[in-house]
């Protein structure tokens, strides 16, 4: 084998060039930890110098076969044991990552981390690291963790890194914007006209919607005759179809390549491509939604005396903005503009007239907040003002109300066991078009009342604002007198019994 490396199939798997390197790395540095020697000692008795050695051991560099004679020679072992892909029984959950080809799964360079950086703990310390890989892998297999609902955490997590607030795409958002939409031109109009001119698209509003199965897509991008072909849902309404436009705009702008071709997603392929849905996504919402617009909108809100559900939806519906969208805006500009760091969002489904609730989305910034999701099994607290809003929707369309309408609600809402307060403002609306399921959606943002909000919001003390007493699910509730209460305290009433028999057990001792 020469400096050229070819990828090798061990196990029916093929294993990157990459990870060739990592493996000769790797067995250059624990034969040489091995033997007790340090880099300078090795990279003399080998001929070379401290700096290639340590890039062949960090595996940046694939030796020459003299070189990997030099080494072999020096540390006292073969030249095939250093280049066999075999690696020992006791790093075998680092001969599973290698052949696995996880490591270039997962996301690890948006946290500054490389794969090689892994590899050096774990010869710095095998067997530990080789336990704790094997009991990640061993609960990913038990609680049916995917890949996929990997990449939507590390999501999260650099959304939190910075405060879901990314200060290149609010200024590219703004440039096209004063450039672009600032005439009396409709604005889908305009956003068409430059897809089809700057970006090469051509566009249909037809075939889309012709296929029930494919009905529920917003839009699907495919290459037709060398040319990117737009396929939109005749059935989205005109702000939907302008978010579709800059959306794909984006992607233009920013050169993104690696994305989906769907909206909303089927198959996450990627984090990359997950990352640059986001990234398009981010800068459609700041379009629609500029950052000095949200400012105005949360000057008035922090300064009323009173929280009015029915002013903060008029300010939704006045900047033509779904509820998810809006408020989701609101988590990027209250830690940038107004300090508010301490909040959550969080998006909930809901199909009527069923007692379960499912957590679709959420967001924590600055620690992890209640609510947040939980075991699948559990059920989430029903005095949520995100559950309480999906009754009132339902009332209302009960009623005969408009079946495009949305409820608001806030309350301030004390955990019973962590005695924490927030203040939760919760919108529900029944699914919109092209969508036929009946599914109703709840959307909320919630703020840790510290210090730093009672500052900024003055209504937190109005005797109109609801305090309602709340937990996180039903199963670790202590209240004995709920009325709404969806489940029994099961796994309270298991740690209470766990700290009884403890108890016991120290007492015992103690004679």
């Amino acid at each position: 084998m020469t400096g050229s490396i070819n990828t090798h199939n061990t196990n029916k798997q093929v294993i990157r060039e990459e990870n060739i390197r990592l493996i000769l790395g790797l067995k250059v540095r624990m034969k040489r930890q091995e033997l007790q020697m340090s880099l300078s000692e090795l990279a003399k008795k080998a001929d070379m110098s401290v700096s290639y050695l340590n890039e062949i051991e960090k595996g940046k560099k694939y030796p020459k076969r003299s070189k990997i004679l030099a080494l072999s020679g020096a540390l006292g072992v073969s030249y095939d044991q250093l280049v066999s892909l075999k690696i020992s029984k006791k790093l075998g959950a680092l001969s599973d990552l290698l052949t696995s080809d996880i490591l270039h799964e997962l996301p690890l360079d948006v946290f500054g981390i490389e794969p090689r950086n892994l590899i050096e703990l774990m010869s710095d310390a095998p067997a530990k690291l080789s336990a704790f890989v094997n009991t990640i892998v061993e609960i990913s297999r038990n609680y049916a963790l995917t890949v996929e609902s990997l990449y939507f955490s590390v999501l999260r997590s650099y959304q939190e890194m910075h405060d879901n607030y990314f200060e290149e795409i609010e200024r590219l958002a703004d440039s096209f914007r004063e450039e672009f939409l600032s005439g009396e031109r409709s604005k889908g109009e305009v956003l068409r006209e430059y897809l089809q001119k700057e970006c090469g698209y051509a566009i249909d509003e037809e075939k889309l919607g012709q296929e029930e199965v494919l009905n529920s897509f917003r839009s699907v991008l495919k290459e037709e005759g060398g040319k990117k072909l737009l396929l939109v849902n005749k059935n989205l309404n005109e702000r939907q179809r302008c978010f579709i436009f800059t959306r794909e705009i984006a992607y233009h702008l920013m050169e993104l390549e690696e994305r989906s071709n769907t909206y909303s997603w089927l198959k996450v392929a990627s984090f990359d491509v997950l990352l640059n849905d986001y990234k398009a996504t981010y800068f459609a919402g700041a379009v629609a939604l500029p950052e000095a617009m949200l400012v105005e909108d949360l000057n008035e809100i922090l300064n009323a005396d009173e929280f009015r559900a029915e002013t903060f939806v008029e300010k939704m519906r006045f900047r033509k903005a779904s509820p998810e969208t809006y408020i989701h805006r609101l988590t990027s500009m209250l830690p940038k503009n107004f300090e508010l760091n301490k909040l959550f969002f969080l998006r909930l489904d809901h199909m009527p007239g069923e007692n379960q609730y499912l957590l679709t989305k959420e967001l924590h910034l600055d620690g992890l907040h209640s609510p947040h999701g939980t075991v699948l099994s559990e059920h989430y607290c029903r005095r949520w003002v995100s559950l309480k809003v999906f009754q009132q929707l339902e009332e209302h369309l009960a009623q005969g109300g408009d079946s495009n309408a949305v409820v608001c609600s806030a309350q301030i809402s004390r955990y019973i066991t962590s005695g924490k307060e927030y203040f939760c403002i919760s919108i529900a609306r029944p699914t919109p078009s092209p969508s036929t399921e009946k599914t109703h959606t709840s959307i909320t943002i919630g703020f840790l009342m510290n210090d730093a909000f009672k500052q900024r919001f003055k209504f937190w003390r109005s005797e109109k604002l609801k305090v309602e007493f709340v937990n996180e699910t039903c199963e670790r509730c202590p209240a004995s007198d709920c009325s709404v209460r969806a489940a029994k305290p099961s796994v309270l009433e298991r740690q209470k019994k766990e700290t009884e028999l403890n108890k016991a057990l120290t007492s015992l001792m103690a004679e």
